[in-house]
């Protein structure tokens, strides 16, 4: 009798943990979260954004363009009802505000910061930068994202802790030629995905990098937009092609899971093979 007891009490807990299991995997590992991403009208950062809504997260878009957030809320929409977006030029001190703000009014606090915000004005060798071009691309590319987290991270801490994940790029770590002073800016993100992780690990706050290889945007037009450079792209991937931008988000919203608890301070290479050793 005491053994067919047993039997039902272990045959009902079972169940009872498929039940939370299952229950878990429907509601999305990202269930409860509310992530702000931005540059995510188009790319990498609507692929990324897309994710982390598929996996359950309220999501917060941006970009400068009105219009272009219009699209891709209603994009993401199909996916989920808990997106919303607002325009934000991450260079203004008073954009960067009104996006977290935003974030906080609409959904409570923030527990993700993901920030792809970037740019490349010119296309040359780095000692041929010019001082304007290399100040935007580090007011954009480095400056942003450090200010960006200074302002993220109290309200992170408030919601007892999050994920921050900066998009760095394969050029971090072998600077393209024509991409001088780029490589430089997200060599930088490098540097501060270690110093930030160390700062915000007694807070619960976790830091990490991705670092996308060369993937089928906008922004790679300049160095595949015809068959032949994209056919020599091509043989420089152990892969043989490139990359497109659902690609890159699933390792993003792992590292904003749980999954990833006792991950902070490390980069992620998505790029096909290509060399990725600083």
């Amino acid at each position: 009798m005491f053994r067919s007891v047993f039997n039902k009490l272990s045959s009902l807990n079972l169940f009872k943990s498929a039940q939370i299991r299952n229950m878990s995997q429907l509601q999305g590992k990202l269930s409860g979260k509310v992530a702000v991403v931005t540059a995510s009208t188009e790319g990498i950062g609507l692929a990324i954004a897309k994710r982390l809504a598929n996996d359950g997260a309220s999501v917060v878009i941006s970009s400068r363009k009105k219009h272009k957030v219009d699209e891709a809320v209603a994009e993401i929409k199909s996916i989920s009802d808990n997106v919303s977006g607002i325009p934000c030029h991450v260079g203004k001190q008073e954009d960067r505000k009104l996006l977290l703000d935003f974030a906080v009014a609409k959904y409570g606090g923030i527990d993700i910061l993901v920030s792809n915000a970037a740019v490349n004005p010119v296309m040359c060798q780095v000692l041929d930068t010019n001082e304007e071009a290399w100040d935007k691309i580090f007011d954009i590319n480095v400056k942003a994202a450090f200010l960006l987290t200074q302002a993220a991270v109290p309200l992170l801490e408030k919601r007892g802790g999050g994920s921050i994940v900066y998009v760095s790029s394969i050029a971090a770590y072998k600077a393209m030629e024509l991409l001088g002073a780029y490589s430089v800016s997200k060599t930088a993100l490098l540097g501060l995905t270690k110093a930030a992780a160390a700062q915000c690990s007694s807070m619960n706050i976790r830091v990490n990098c991705l670092c996308p290889g060369i993937i089928d945007t906008k922004f790679s037009t300049a160095i595949t937009s015809s068959d032949e450079s994209l056919e020599i792209v091509k043989q420089t991937v152990p892969m043989r092609r490139v990359g497109n931008p659902d690609e890159c988000a699933g390792i993003v919203s792992f590292l904003c899971s749980d999954d990833a608890s006792y991950v902070t301070g490390e980069s992620f290479v998505v790029a096909g093979g290509l060399y990725s050793r600083l």
